[in-house]
């Protein structure tokens, strides 16, 4: 049995259709469909029934599920294996991370990267979703939250602080509950952060004006005067069109924490990088 259309196979039980197997996939609609149907004509099986809902599997596709999951576990690790035994430090590192974690913090690390090994490729996926480390959606992640899916190697790097910022052209003068004053959160989302459930403590009485899960746009949106933002200090301290309000406490912070599948640990690419990451930022609470 093609390991490709199995591929296939399980794109479209993931995704509930053919379109967005293909999306998933990197190929065309029509590939997708003629590679179903090759793999149903083979067997004399049909895997998939037409709902309103989409693509359900048939008692026969259920019956080859895990089995297909089997083959892919298999397949990852082989891929994994043999590219965390390359001979020279070359080539793709696909990087997940936040925003300004990656412009603010790990930009130096890539610098120095760069210059020591100039034939590794950085590639930074910037946001909040959890890639999947073991299927290789990224080589590396860098996240605020530990990491617990199985066989990870992890390490917490450092501690980033947090300050409250407000353009630098307005003056800070709201009432004692925050009357009058406005906020740049989270989005619903992350509502659940330290940071905003700080700031909306320490002003009940503030209105929120604007949500991202960018803390870039947040700071931009703050330096245009739309109200006051919780940013990391590395990135609200380096906005020359921000200032730092003293608050007259320490405002929670978050670990950051790196974290690659255990069979990348000799991949020399990802390997340089992590020893640079740590050598640079690890251990020092950053802000």
């Amino acid at each position: 049995m093609d390991w490709n259309d199995l591929r296939v196979f399980l794109a479209i039980a993931r995704s509930g259709s053919l379109g967005a197997a293909a999306k998933q996939l990197g190929v065309s609609h029509p590939t997708v469909g003629r590679r179903l149907q090759a793999l149903e004509q083979l067997n004399g099986q049909v895997f998939f029934r037409r709902t309103s809902q989409g693509l359900v599997l048939t008692a026969a596709g259920e019956r080859i599920l895990y089995l297909a999951q089997e083959m892919e576990r298999s397949a990852l690790a082989i891929e994994r294996r043999i590219a965390g035994h390359s001979d020279q430090p070359e080539g793709l590192l696909r990087i997940s991370s936040a925003d300004w974690f990656a412009g603010y913090v790990l930009a130096p690390v890539l610098d120095a990267l760069q210059r020591r090994f100039p034939l590794i490729v950085p590639e930074v996926i910037p946001g909040h979703r959890l890639f999947d480390l073991s299927r290789r959606d990224a080589d590396i992640a860098f996240r605020i939250i530990p990491f617990s899916e199985p066989d990870i190697v992890q390490r917490r790097l450092t501690t980033i602080r947090y300050g409250l910022y407000i353009a630098e052209h307005l003056d800070f003068s709201p009432g004692s509950e925050g009357e009058g004053l406005g906020l740049i959160l989270m989005n619903t989302a992350q509502a659940h952060y330290p940071d905003v459930l700080w700031l909306q403590k320490r002003y009940p009485r503030a209105k929120t004006r604007f949500t991202s899960s960018s803390r870039t746009v947040q700071a931009r949106m703050c330096a245009l005067g739309l109200g006051v933002a919780v940013l990391p200090c590395v990135l609200g301290d380096q906005s020359p069109s921000l200032k730092r309000l003293d608050v007259g406490e320490e405002l929670p912070g978050r670990d950051i924490w790196m974290g690659y599948h255990q069979d990348m640990r000799q991949m020399d690419r990802l390997r340089a990088l992590a020893d640079l990451a740590s050598e640079m930022i690890g251990g020092d609470t950053a802000g």
